[in-house]
């Protein structure tokens, strides 16, 4: 049984060509190779496992070929790439900084450096982390970094870049590496399934690739781990059971229930996820993504970044079609402020479940003051459409019952500041239909006032009760008696006050509105909360400010602060009035006289003190 080799160092690349996702970069150092234009010192630096190593490797192979190709490639023939290959070369020289920061390896690698190559023109030393070498070492290497011998070159990688001192750094030509897109992943995976004959699905692969996070080296040892697992027929149910991965089936069908409203469907999906091993923030942060790419395939300009096959795409594109782009930004305001604080929640489950009941209660009516946070008013959960149309419809004639006999109380009693009453008798005319009950001061038979059983209108209303209680009831039908009471008594009478505006009211009222701010506009409560307002009239108040900047901002907000306080004023919307101080106090004069007036102002025992000690002004 032969070696087994993993995938990462079997498929290594070996030239610049087969480098994938960093075209720039390889094209940078195969120009500067054929034109002979190469530096002393060069940086890479990046994520892990995006080339930067490799690039070193090849790069310090081919400046050492005897026979490199037209297009910037080794040969791979002659003694010098063959040595390399073989990994004998005494002319390239790889240091690991991690295990070897110490001053005295940099010394010992100074040393070296003086000697010329045996094979090859060039002597090129790549220094992997270079970030960890120590502020000593750092320091020991400067000189030799910036003034080596003519055959040595220094290729330094790191994935660090921001812990190397500035003047290492000032002394390299730097080569930043990206992250390999998802796409270019797929791609080399599938190159390597077809040459170990491994059966693959594109949906796998691309699962494989979102897990690595655009490092070649994950998605590789990811690939042989599936393809021991799958004994090589990668397919997508199998790979996302043994990665861990969320199958994308649960968010249509969260998404699903969020159009149709359904708080409780979502709740328990959320608990059958939770039942199979699932994290709740890999859920949320798995509902964010689906929310993102629904949002990217509603518009076909932004379809391209959507990286998937087109069967997918064409359902995201189906899906998208019954959501607006409004409903999606806030999902997706909602699910990333859920997953921000997850991590600090008490009850995790709960914070989650409360982000599913706000998602599922999202309407696009919701205002811009919400920014997709959150519902003002939670609705009902787990009632049907049928109960709550019940309810309304049972609770209608309630309502229109309790209006219809109120109404006569509403238009028979009329009050008037009067201290006798006027009682008037008359009979209905036969044109008129008799009403059904006597009508007694205005209301109708059953009801009862606030005031009776006490007082002179309560005991009104006991004794033409009686009185109408004796009487036949034929009679009562045929000749109603209607009592109108034109001037009420005293007794009954309610003054109303009209509300009266005060400093301290005023002050309130300006508290109370500065305090009822949100969160966003914490600037103009601040400088409210050192402001007081002073009664100018009844129609208008003043507010005295430092500066114009401020003036501005009160004259933008007057009409919504004049509103907002007019709740507490009892309705009364008054007109604001801003005064900018004249009084500036100079506070950073140079002038030794004055700084000595200003504090004998502010307290007026240092001129006392001046004057007893024989004090002078210093100059």
């Amino acid at each position: 049984m032969e070696n087994y080799i993993v995938s990462a160092r079997k498929y290594r690349p070996d030239t610049f060509e087969t480098v994938v996702s960093q075209k720039s970069l390889t094209t940078t150092l195969k120009n500067a190779i054929h034109s002979g234009k190469l530096a002393h010192a060069y940086l890479f630096c990046g994520p892990r496992g995006v080339g930067k190593t490799t690039c070193a490797r090849i790069f310090a192979k081919t400046i050492n070929c005897t026979n490199p190709t037209e297009n910037g490639e080794p040969c791979n023939q002659c003694e010098s790439c063959q040595s390399f290959n073989q990994q004998r070369s005494y002319s390239i020289y790889e240091l690991d900084a991690a295990s070897n920061n110490s001053v005295e390896d940099i010394r010992s690698l100074n040393e070296q450096v003086r000697i010329p190559p045996q094979v090859g023109k060039y002597k090129v030393y790549i220094i992997d982390e270079v970030h960890m070498l120590s502020q000593a070492a750092f320091n020991a290497f400067l000189k030799t970094l910036e003034e080596p011998p003519a055959h040595a070159i220094f290729i330094l990688a790191t994935t660090e870049k921001h812990k190397i001192i500035p003047t290492i750094l000032s002394r390299c030509q730097i080569y930043d590496f990206s992250r390999i897109e998802a796409g270019d992943i797929i791609a080399h995976l599938q190159g390597i399934a077809n040459k170990e004959r491994i059966n693959c699905e594109y949906e796998a692969l691309r699962i494989i690739a979102q897990k690595s996070d655009g490092c070649m080296r994950d998605a590789l040892s990811l690939f042989d781990q599936m393809a021991s697992f799958t004994q090589g027929d990668l397919t997508y149910t199998k790979v996302i059971d043994s990665l861990n991965v969320l199958d994308y089936e649960y968010y249509f069908r969260l998404t699903d229930f969020i159009i149709e409203k359904k708080a409780s469907k979502c709740l328990l999906l959320f608990n059958e996820i939770l039942n199979k091993g699932f994290e709740g923030n890999i859920f949320i942060e798995g509902a964010a993504s689906h929310f993102r790419d629904l949002l990217v395939n509603s518009d076909q300009a932004t379809a391209e970044l959507f990286e998937g096959s087109s069967e997918l795409r064409n359902r995201y594109i189906e899906q998208a079609k019954r959501c607006t782009p409004k409903m999606l930004f806030k999902a997706i305001r909602l699910c990333s402020d859920c997953s921000l604080n997850y991590r600090t929640s008490r009850n995790k489950r709960l914070h989650v479940e409360l982000a599913l009941i706000e998602l599922s209660q999202m309407s696009d009516n919701d205002g811009e003051e919400s920014r997709g946070r959150r519902p003002k008013i939670l609705k009902p959960l787990f009632n049907t459409a049928e109960q709550s149309a019940q309810r309304v419809q049972s609770a209608t004639p309630i309502a229109d019952t309790t209006a219809s006999k109120a109404a006569p109380i509403a238009t028979s009693i009329t009050r008037e500041p009067s201290p006798t009453p006027t009682v008037q008798q008359q009979t209905a005319p036969p044109s008129v239909q008799a009403p059904a009950q006597p009508v007694i001061e205005g209301r109708p038979e059953g009801l009862r006032t606030r005031n009776e059983g006490g007082g002179t209108l309560g005991r009104m209303f006991q004794r033409s009760r009686t009185n109408i209680g004796n009487q036949p009831q034929q009679e009562e039908i045929q000749q109603p008696t209607v009592v109108e009471i034109q001037k009420p008594i005293v007794a009954d009478v309610v003054t109303v006050k009209s509300f009266e505006i005060t400093d301290a009211s005023l002050g309130q009222a300006w508290t109370s509105y500065a305090l009822r701010l949100p969160e966003n506009e914490r600037a103009l409560a601040d400088r409210m909360k050192i402001i007081v307002p002073k009664k100018e009239s009844d129609t208008t108040f003043i507010i005295c400010v430092d500066n114009p900047m401020a003036a501005e901002l009160f004259s933008k907000e007057e009409e919504n602060i004049c509103e907002g306080m007019s709740r507490s004023l009892g309705g009364t919307k008054m007109k604001m009035r801003i005064v900018i101080n004249k009084v500036v106090v100079e506070r950073h004069t140079s002038d030794k006289s004055k700084q000595f007036a200003m504090l004998i102002e502010k307290n007026p025992l240092i001129e006392k003190l001046h004057k007893e000690l024989n004090l002078e002004i210093a100059r």
